[in-house]
């Protein structure tokens, strides 16, 4: 099998891994990301994006991640769309394996992200950035005074509806039991927020034409159903970092990567950017900076090599 030799690996052509791409080629690494899906990541489900900081007017999320493409192969980053089957160290050198090219250096960074735990019910996938969102900060203010569901129980969920609450007074949160898993603290806040409950109750499905016009939900109890009137559907029922290349690294209890402030794991020469790390705060701004700051790193590390 063929091998090719590079100073520094990303996995990942979402924000992080582009960014790191971008700073890892600026700073005189020769630099190779890899992608199966290509560039873009979640950010690609982004209809408008208006919260990064200096593009404005509003963006959508296949454009933002175009430009960001462009600009890591402008400084010299070279990106592949290939699956990565697995990974390997041996003394100082990282090997990434692809169907036809094992691809080799001494810095590897791991930026895969995590997906959404998608609900799976009719509607859902067809209305994603037309009032189906996975992201209240995202998309939240597209909604303001809009009448708005919100899906789960956890701390996530709960707390993203207190958020929304700000923009709306009609936010209804719907959930599978008859408490919510939230910590109690963040429950009684929610609801002091004038965020109105539905309990034993699940989405069957996500219905309207161009955008969302309602929702069918099912009592889990007693089996009945009901069609709600809402412009938005929020859904927070969960994340899947995606870690399996990596499985051996410590995580935290969600399962995201475990690194230090400079996006070091605990195995020398490899780091995690982005979504697929353990941080209190994900958005693509926080993306694109675990990736430089990986990459600035990985540029000293070479260089004290010397």
């Amino acid at each position: 099998m063929e091998t090719e030799k590079f100073d520094y690996i990303v996995i990942g052509a979402g924000p992080a891994g582009l960014a790191s791409a971008q700073y890892a080629a600026r700073g005189g690494l020769k630099t190779l990301v890899l992608d199966m899906a290509g560039a873009g990541g979640q950010v690609l489900q982004i209809n408008e994006l208006e919260n990064y900081p200096g593009v404005y007017p509003v963006v959508n999320g296949a454009e933002f991640m175009e430009n960001m493409k462009v600009q890591a192969e402008a400084f010299g980053a070279r990106i592949e769309m290939q699956n990565v089957s697995s990974i390997d160290k041996k003394g100082d050198v990282f090997s990434v394996a692809t169907k036809k090219v094992v691809y080799e250096a001494p810095y590897l960074c791991i930026a895969t992200g995590a997906i959404h735990r998608d609900l799976g019910v009719p509607g859902e996938e067809n209305l994603k950035g037309r009032g189906v969102s996975y992201c209240a900060v995202c998309d939240g203010p597209f909604f303001r005074n809009k009448k708005i569901f919100v899906i789960g129980g956890g701390d996530s969920a709960c707390s993203e509806a207190i958020y929304l609450s700000t923009l709306s007074k009609d936010v209804t949160i719907v959930h599978r039991r008859d408490s919510f898993r939230a910590q109690k603290a963040v429950v009684d806040k929610m609801l002091a927020a004038g965020v109105k409950p539905v309990y034993d109750s699940v989405v069957k499905s996500i219905n309207g034409t161009n955008k969302v016009e309602s929702l069918t939900l099912q009592n889990v109890k007693t089996g009945e159903e009901t069609v709600v009137e809402t412009d938005a559907v929020f859904i927070f029922t969960g994340m899947l970092p995606q870690t399996e290349l990596v499985d051996m690294l410590p995580k935290d209890q969600a399962g995201y990567i475990i690194t230090n402030d400079e996006m070091e794991t605990n195995v020398p020469g490899l780091f995690a950017a982005g979504d697929v790390r353990s941080k209190s705060f994900r958005q693509v701004v926080t993306a694109v900076s675990d990736g430089a700051i990986a990459a600035h790193k990985a540029c000293e590390l070479k260089l004290h090599k010397k």
